[in-house]
């Protein structure tokens, strides 16, 4: 792993990266790091499960299901047996 130090960082950018980081529940440093994997990653690069599912199955529309109405009300599960 390369180590990147970065001088002359304005004092504004720095209290906003602070600000990000804390929303993000992240430190600054591992900000920086979000930042610049995303700043550099490739359209085509891994687009996590969530992604490939839309790609895979978008088109394909959404499902419409029919329910049955219930004929009892939804009771409590009893775990003594």
């Amino acid at each position: 792993m390369a180590a990147v130090s970065i001088r002359n960082l304005d004092d504004t950018v720095r209290e906003r990266l602070r600000v990000r980081a804390a929303a993000h529940g992240r430190s600054m440093e591992a900000e920086m790091r979000a930042i610049l994997v995303e700043a550099v990653r490739d359209p085509g690069d891994d687009e996590g499960l969530l992604g490939a599912l839309a790609a895979r199955f978008g088109e394909l529309g959404g499902v419409d299901l029919v329910l049955p109405s219930r004929s009892a009300p939804p009771r409590a599960v009893d775990f003594t047996t």
